[in-house]
């Protein structure tokens, strides 16, 4: 097994245990990963299919502000002087918040208020056109809304965009690459370790074997010497006394004395 495939390791039951803990790691962290981005993707596409639909009603809705601002124009002059004169504070404020889709804070932009026209914007028209204005005005605040409401589809869209991206190739790299290579050297210490005990095996019966032929040896040499101990030494005949001969000499000096 080539070792760019696998870990460098030490094959030993401690690491298998330890690679078989970051397998499982990997294949649980792969699974909430894939959920992820496929909850990301569902957002993704919902987004997308929103700013289609706001940018078509965009497109009509800065078509009826343009018309209205022509229309008001031409009925009251240009009226932008007086208009920039006398505005002090904005009629809308936008105020930014985050949205959690999947641990992914989406920012979203919302109108949070329309201030009140001053009476001097009131006044603006009054000679002529005051209808116009009032109309180009309601036009401009849709616009605005519409604007708002795509930028923040279009913000959410592009961040959205880069986590997906971010959470597919952290899948496709532990798919891919952390994977196989936790399997590999898990194969590996697995092989290892059982050419290991092969080979132990193989040694405890060569010393086994030894031990038998020693201990045989012993047994043989053993029975050998118990054999030479019990057989009878040779007798000396000639150290032997005649026990007659002894009892005649004996009765000689007896009956003679």
């Amino acid at each position: 097994m080539s070792g760019k495939n696998r870990l460098n390791i030490f094959p030993t039951r401690m690491a298998l245990t330890s690679m078989k803990l970051k397998l499982k790691g990997a294949v649980t962290g792969h699974s909430l990963l894939k959920k992820k981005s496929d909850a990301l993707t569902i957002r993704f596409r919902k987004i997308l299919a929103n700013i289609v639909e706001n940018k078509q009603l965009m497109g009509t809705t800065m078509r009826d502000a343009s018309f209205s601002l022509a229309a008001a124009k031409y009925a009251a002059g240009d009226f932008s002087n007086s208009v920039i004169e006398n505005v002090s504070t904005a009629t809308i404020s936008v105020k930014m918040t985050t949205e959690n889709v999947a641990g992914v804070h989406l920012p979203t932009f919302e109108k949070i208020s329309e201030g009140t026209v001053s009476n001097s914007q009131e006044l603006t028209g009054l000679s002529k056109g005051g209808q116009q204005i009032n109309k180009s005005r309601e036009s401009h605040v849709k616009a605005v809304e519409a604007l708002i409401a795509l930028a923040s589809l279009q913000t959410a869209f592009v961040t959205l965009d880069e986590v997906i991206k971010i959470t597919n190739r952290r899948v496709n790299a532990i798919e891919f690459v952390v994977k196989p290579k936790l399997e590999n050297t898990i194969n590996y210490i697995i092989t290892e370790l059982d050419e290991n005990e092969r080979e132990e095996f193989f040694r405890l019966k060569k010393v086994q074997g030894k031990k038998k032929r020693d201990l045989k040896a012993k047994e043989s040499k053993r029975e050998e010497e118990a054999i030479n101990k019990k057989t009878v030494a040779p007798v000396n005949l000639t150290k032997v006394k005649n026990i007659l001969e002894d009892d005649e000499q004996a009765d000689d000096d007896l009956l003679y004395e």
